[in-house]
């Protein structure tokens, strides 16, 4: 899912795309894993995350978040969303260790700032 430099500056537009290829399931953190709602959970060892979008606030750097374009080891493929920064409070349920087991495919991530889009590949 290639973007072109100030494609998509929101983060609805991201999940909008998504949508469009089908790859809106929502991963969802629950204590059996991450699920979608239809009775399947998954563990870090069967996904793996194809892309991530951040998106940073220009003036507010703690107005923070990033979506993970996630891959089942079945073919199903979703995403996840999480605030990071001030906003950030996953430490409870596990969120944050749960994400960073999870394999990333390659560092292929879409830095977005409040109006343009950059593609940044490490």
């Amino acid at each position: 899912m290639s973007i072109t430099p100030g494609e998509m500056t929101t983060l609805t537009a991201v999940l909008e795309k998504l949508r469009i290829k089908k790859r809106d399931n929502e991963f969802r953190m629950t204590a059996e894993g991450f699920g979608i709602g239809n009775g399947k959970y998954y563990t870090p060892g069967q996904l793996k995350i194809i892309k991530t979008y951040r998106f940073e606030g220009a003036s507010d750097p703690s107005d923070s978040s990033i979506v993970y374009v996630i891959e089942a080891d079945n073919g199903l493929i979703g995403y996840s969303m999480d605030a990071y920064g001030a906003y950030s409070d996953h430490d409870d349920d596990g969120y944050d260790d749960f994400i960073r087991k999870i394999p990333m495919e390659e560092r292929d991530e879409q830095i977005i700032f409040e109006d343009k889009a950059e593609e940044v590949h490490q």
